[in-house]
């Protein structure tokens, strides 16, 4: 999967000489928390409500409503985007290397960037939609959660022992334990998995959960 399947396109924008109260204004029209800045089309930086809260006067100051609010109105974003270069990332790019490059950065989001052009972001809850996708989280069926050897072949003999038992896979995923095997994820389009069970029970696979409509047996 790639970001461009997954960024939210055309996002909304500011530019240096934006104030910090338009700034959080549009934050809170449009129920998001970062901004990407634009000086004359091009990408120089990217602001987040953390960043806008910490050059926000504190609640506990002496100020007035008034005073606070011609604060805000006359600070503008070039006083607090960091100088530093932008994290980018081409909508070519693997989700998942979006995702490695926000876990190794400590980031919420990435501009995406084509041709020079902003066209786009990548955040933490694209990610998390896209796993939600991924695992068919949402999707009707059963899902079943296996360990088993981490050997050539073993998924082979987990998929026609499915086939064979009336089965039909929609969603599979595959996570390392720390015992040198694996523990495979799958979600079937079928809400009676007692024959399949039973067989992967016979070739040695430990059936640890099977889970339907929110209930889950183990």
């Amino acid at each position: 999967m790639l970001v461009r399947d997954k960024m939210t396109p055309d996002p909304i924008t500011i530019t240096p000489q934006t104030t910090i109260a338009d700034a959080l204004s549009l934050m809170r029209e449009h129920n998001i928390r970062r901004l990407p800045v634009l000086d004359r089309g091009k990408l120089v930086g990217i602001v987040t409500d953390r960043d806008l809260m910490e050059v926000s006067p504190s609640p506990a100051t002496s100020l007035s409503i008034f005073e606070l609010n011609y604060l805000l109105s006359r600070m503008k974003i070039e006083k607090i985007i960091k100088k530093q270069k932008v994290i980018t990332i081409s909508p070519d790019a693997f989700l998942e290397e979006a995702a490695l490059i926000m876990r190794d950065n400590e980031i919420g989001a990435i501009p995406v960037v084509e041709d020079g052009k902003l066209v786009g972001i990548i955040t933490e809850s694209n990610i998390f939609d896209a796993f939600i996708e991924l695992m068919g989280l949402r999707d009707p069926g059963t899902r079943l959660t296996l360990e088993m050897a981490d050997k050539p072949g073993m998924l082979a003999k987990v998929t026609e022992a499915v086939w064979k038992n009336g089965g039909d896979i929609s969603h599979l995923a595959v996570f390392h334990n720390d015992h040198d095997g694996v523990i495979l994820i799958m979600q079937l389009r079928t809400t009676d998995a007692t024959a399949i069970t039973e067989a992967l029970k016979a070739l040695g696979i430990t059936v640890k959960s099977v889970a339907w409509k929110g209930h889950i047996a183990v």
